[in-house]
C-alpha cells in the first residue's frame, strides 16, 4: 500500500476521533485503532513516512498517537 494512502486513511481515524474531548483519549483511540486494525507493516511504513517527511501532513493526533507508540 502506498505512504500517501495510508497517510489517508491514518488522516481519516483521526479525523472520526477528533470530536472528543478529551485530547489525550482521542490519541489514545487513534492508537488503539491503529493496532487492531492495521498490519504491523502498515503501522511501521507510516511511521517511517512520518520522520521523513516530519509529520507534515498528518493531523496532529496521528503523529500524537505514533510518537506514543514508539515509546512504548
Amino acid at each position: 500500500m502506498s505512504a500517501e494512502s495510508l497517510v489517508k486513511m491514518a488522516n481519516q481515524i483521526a479525523q472520526f476521533f477528533a470530536n472528543e474531548t478529551d485530547t489525550a483519549e482521542a490519541v489514545r483511540s487513534v492508537r488503539q485503532h491503529l493496532q487492531s486494525f492495521w498490519t504491523p507493516a502498515m503501522r511501521q511504513e507510516l511511521s517511517v513516512w512520518q520522520h521523513q517527511h516530519q509529520g507534515d501532513v498528518l493531523h496532529p493526533l496521528v503523529q500524537a498517537a505514533l510518537s506514543e507508540s514508539a515509546s512504548s
